[in-house]
């Protein structure tokens, strides 16, 4: 009688180690395919201006797609709308100044905090990228991706903030 037992739980063993996975196979998709990724704007993180992209979010967006062999399909929006289409599986990625008390953390699932800020309040944001909800391989990989650059997100943080001090004449 044990040995059925012992049998069921190495199998149940065996299946857990195939963790994480995409359920809808988001990053094998992206893989030399397309990013779909949602923008909403928030300065430094993600800008439009004159019908180009830009920001620290967007430019790390972009490598990441770059390093899988993936365009990017952009949608503009709200938060609201952008996590709505991330939800129902339109979209593969939500950017724009995103931090973890968001209150769509329902609606996506969070990267680690790659950027920790303080606020005009002096309070610590701690910024993040939203995927789709159990895509956790493409997660995993975009998670990978930003720790490897956190050093350089910091240094750029740096240089947006001496940039935006000069640009209001502060000293």
């Amino acid at each position: 009688m044990r040995l059925p037992a012992l049998l069921i739980a190495c199998c149940l063993l065996g299946a857990g180690c195939a963790i994480p996975t995409d359920p809808d196979g988001t990053l094998d998709r992206v893989r030399g395919g397309v990013m779909r990724v949602g923008m909403t704007e928030a300065d430094p993180w993600a800008q439009m201006s004159d019908g180009r992209r830009s920001g620290v979010e967007v430019e790390l967006v972009q490598r990441f797609a770059a390093g899988l062999d993936a365009r990017i399909e952009w949608t503009d929006g709200s938060e609201e709308e952008l996590f709505e289409e991330l939800d129902e599986g339109r979209l593969d990625l939500v950017i724009g100044g995103i931090t973890g008390r968001s209150p769509w953390k329902t609606k996506g699932a969070f990267t680690r905090p790659y950027a920790t800020i303080l606020s005009d309040q002096g309070k610590k944001e701690k910024h993040v990228m939203a995927a789709r909800l159990g895509e956790n391989d493409f997660l995993t990989e975009l998670d990978f991706f930003l720790q490897r650059r956190e050093g350089e997100i910091g240094e750029r943080l740096e240089r947006e903030g001496e940039l935006r001090a000069q640009q209001s004449g502060a000293p």
